[in-house]
């Protein structure tokens, strides 16, 4: 039972949702409207997403103490491919100030609480693998082109990079298989986790959903995918500083995106479950037998 309402949702049957044909003006719309959102809430966005900056700092310093220097770039460019899961809270936080409600940080992380958050934490997974065989063939194209050898220094390293022929096979093979991880993680992502935060429907259906509204809008989609790479790229200068700035914006379009793409039905919405009352400690060892207070 478990297992089917992972991937079913609440209803224990496929949900049947419609996706719509959208336009590069609903690109722009949902922009829009993610960067209201963040003026609406910067300092609540910026304390979520203070951890990109942070990552990339330990990112460059792993790089002059550990000698990871040829997977820097990768791992730099693969946290786009876990982006969708770890802005969460920003899909949570647009859903609220949508519905008109007050937001704060604190409502970020009621997501832990939806009874969709076993299809959201299987789909956060399969990101995370996806991230991990990335990095896995970025490292297997590094030592194709330049053997297990580490590099002595980051001015020789990139020389060897950009001026010879192993260096150059990397970042055009690198940047290819690149940007297939990307197409894939755009196609089952775009729209399934603000779907699971809205929709009791299952990660089956979310993913397969996700799916349906890249097929039906492809150019468009591919232009989204331009806009969040070029912006991504914007916000890593310098020393990944804009992305406190990218990322909530990108994280607030993208559930306005959503909005645009699948029509609201009458399928279940998640449920909060109920958090457990706290206990004064004063109360041990009698807290320890639930009955013993009745």
């Amino acid at each position: 039972m478990g297992h089917s309402h992972i991937l079913l949702g609440a209803g224990g049957s496929p949900a049947q949702l419609t996706v719509h044909r959208i336009g590069l003006a609903d690109l722009k719309d949902a922009l829009a409207k993610g960067v209201a959102d963040f003026q609406a809430m910067p300092t609540h966005a910026m304390f979520l997403c203070l951890v990109y900056p942070i990552i990339g700092l330990l990112l460059g310093r792993l790089a002059f103490g550990y000698s990871i220097l040829p997977l820097i770039y990768p791992l730099a460019t693969g946290f786009a491919l876990v982006g969708p899961f770890a802005a969460l809270g920003l899909y949570e936080m647009s859903r609220r100030r949508e519905a008109g409600g007050e937001v704060s940080a604190a409502d970020a992380f009621d997501v832990l609480r939806s009874s969709s958050i076993g299809a959201i934490t299987a789909l956060g997974v399969l990101l995370l693998l996806v991230f991990g065989l990335w990095l896995a063939v970025a490292d297997a194209i590094y030592v194709a082109n330049f053997g297990y050898a580490e590099p002595t220094s980051i001015g020789r390293f990139v020389r060897e990079v950009l001026t010879t022929q192993a260096g150059w096979n990397l970042i055009v093979v690198g940047n290819l298989v690149g940007f297939c991880f990307a197409v894939l993680v755009l196609t089952i992502s775009v729209v399934s986790f603000p779907l699971l935060l809205d929709r009791d429907v299952g990660a089956a259906v979310a993913l397969w959903t996700s799916v349906q509204a890249v097929y039906k809008n492809v150019a468009v989609m591919a232009a989204w995918g331009f806009i969040v790479a070029l912006l991504l790229a914007i916000g890593s200068l310098p020393l990944f500083l804009g992305l406190t700035v990218v990322v909530p914006i990108l994280g607030h379009a993208t559930w306005h995106l959503y909005r645009k793409l699948i029509e609201p039905n009458g399928s279940p919405r998640p449920q909060l479950r109920r958090q457990a009352p706290r206990r004064s400690g004063a109360d041990f060892p009698v807290n320890l037998f639930p009955g013993a207070r009745e």
